[in-house]
């Protein structure tokens, strides 16, 4: 008998999915286990696996379209077996069946959809507004690099977009002429809206803009399935650093990302070489270390005149509009409280100086402060865990996201896997990852996974303040400048160097005596370097 198989929740915060693409087509043989398709969660791609077997008689979800959690995925039974009825029954499946002619509901939604895709001529091709970073739900085109009418090649930057986190050049996976632009320079759209045309010169694509630019389904699945995996698989084997595209699955990707690994160095055993799952996981990075780009310049800021006794007006940018969303979330959405302490910073002063006197070493305060809470965070994993509706998330990795000033506002870069790297690591990556950010050079990828987060105002002169937890993070340490001044060490006034810490704790997840205790173990540290070495 044939079985329903429903849109599943594979995320605790997740409504909807995304089919990123079917492994399995109308009349292909299933067995338990095989994978049905990608699934394409709030979070992350996911391959989602049949617990049945049979054939897979009924698609409810085209590639590339969203349903709701338990709306009909689609139907396994027994080869030629009516399935009307389950059809009828689902409400999610009768919009979308691209397999089923013989349905009673082919006449009705199939048929507008049909429609909206007969207005995309050949050889056309819509692109949309990507989703850049996994907070991003609009971009911004900072600047168009191909105009209405230029010729572009699959490799070309079509535009800068800027994200809530950063400015990316975006490239064409198309070859042809420009033919419209949906978006104008300067302006911002949500995410899978239509951002330009691509196709053959002279094209009237009017009806395409009109409608929205709606793709239908996977033109006729049997053949044109098989020609667009030729073309669009063969071209990526031969992937180098010559800017060739890398063909890899969106879970691959996606762990690839997660891991800072660049994808394009991975062998893929895939069809056509394409990079799978099992490629990244089992990936050992060579020894020859990769050739750092330079840095792309910032777009300029527009310049404001003030003029006294005048009013001025400065647009926010997307990167502003966006912190002061998140900022806003977090303040209002979770219990902050703060704990401070103060430091005394004589011996960290010793023991900087004397590993500063090792030739091409240079670690600052700040470095020692990350690596100190790194190690603290090994002690102390509730504070490296994250608040998730009906469930705390204890994180495996210890991932320090690091606040750098940049002039739209804060970003906060992650380093990842914070508790194996020694002081030199911390101190090169902070010093680049700081520098690119000032340029907008950083990928998004580099600013997302964080488990905890640091803010330093010490430089600044800035004796004691307090954070705003970076979510979904469950705490912030706050680090102060470093003030001599008068205190008493055994029993005498005497001076010394102190400096004050503040935790600002999430109450859901950080109890009161757990973020103590958390200080307790990092002054300790701190006030003894040499302790860091037995953490």
């Amino acid at each position: 008998m044939a079985e329903v198989i429903t849109m599943p929740r594979l995320s605790d915060t997740m409504t909807e999915g995304k089919v990123s693409k079917w492994h399995k087509k109308v009349g292909d043989a299933v067995k338990e286990g095989d994978i049905l398709a990608e699934i394409e969660t709030d979070k992350a791609v996911q391959d989602f696996e049949s617990e049945l077997n049979g054939t897979l008689l009924y698609v409810g979800v085209e590639e590339g379209a969203q349903a709701p959690v338990d709306s009909v995925l689609a139907i396994i039974g027994a080869e030629g077996e009516d399935i009307s009825s389950l059809i009828g029954g689902g409400s999610s499946a009768a919009s979308s069946t691209p397999e089923a002619p013989k349905a009673e509901e082919t006449n009705e939604k199939p048929v507008a959809e049909e429609s909206a895709s007969a207005d995309i001529p050949d050889g056309v091709e819509v692109i949309t507004m990507p989703r850049l970073s996994d907070t991003m739900t609009e971009g911004k085109v900072a600047k168009w690099h191909k105009n209405v009418g230029d010729a572009v090649k699959e490799g070309d930057i079509l535009a800068e977009i800027e994200t809530d986190k950063a400015v990316q050049d975006f490239e064409s996976e198309f070859n042809g002429t420009l033919l419209f632009q949906g978006v104008g320079e300067g302006e911002a759209a949500e995410v899978d809206k239509i951002l330009a045309i691509i196709g053959p010169a002279g094209t009237d694509v009017s009806a395409v803009v009109s409608g929205g630019g709606k793709k239908a389904a996977p033109k006729t699945e049997a053949k044109a399935e098989t020609k667009t995996e030729d073309n669009k698989e063969a071209a990526p084997v031969a992937a180098s650093s010559t800017g060739d595209r890398v063909a890899i699955s969106p879970l691959a990707k996606k762990i690839a990302q997660d891991k800072g690994i660049d994808f394009a160095s991975i062998k893929g055993s895939g069809e056509n070489g394409r990079i799978v799952k099992k490629d990244v996981e089992n990936y050992q990075p060579s020894a020859q270390p990769a050739a750092a780009s330079a840095p792309k310049a910032a777009p300029a800021q527009p310049s404001v005149a003030f003029t006294p006794g005048e009013d001025s007006e400065t647009p926010n940018s997307q990167m502003r509009n966006i912190i002061a969303k998140r900022l806003a979330e977090s303040k209002f959405t979770a219990p902050h409280y703060y704990l401070t302490v103060e430091i005394n910073m004589d011996k960290a002063i010793e023991a900087r100086k004397e590993m500063n006197s090792v030739p091409d070493t240079k670690v600052s305060f700040n470095d020692m402060v990350i690596k100190a809470v790194a190690v603290a965070l090994r002690k102390h994993p509730q504070v490296n865990s994250s608040w998730a509706g009906d469930k705390i998330v204890h994180h495996g990795n210890i991932n320090v996201g690091v606040a750098v000033a940049v002039p739209d506002g804060l970003v906060v870069p992650v380093l990842k896997n914070t508790d194996y790297m020694n002081y030199n690591e911390i101190s090169a990556a902070v010093k680049d990852m700081a520098g690119r950010a000032k340029t907008k050079a950083l990928k998004a990828n580099e600013m997302e996974g964080s488990t905890f987060s640091v803010s330093n105002l010490g430089m600044f002169g800035i004796e004691t303040f307090t954070s705003i937890i970076n979510q979904p993070n469950s705490a912030i340490l706050s680090v102060g400048a470093i003030i001599e001044k008068p205190i008493v060490k055994n029993g005498q006034i005497v001076v010394g160097n102190t400096m004050k810490l503040s935790l600002a704790c999430d109450h859901r997840v950080i109890d009161g005596a757990t973020g103590a205790q958390f200080l307790q173990t990092l002054r300790t540290y701190l006030e003894s370097p040499l302790t860091l070495l037995l953490g």
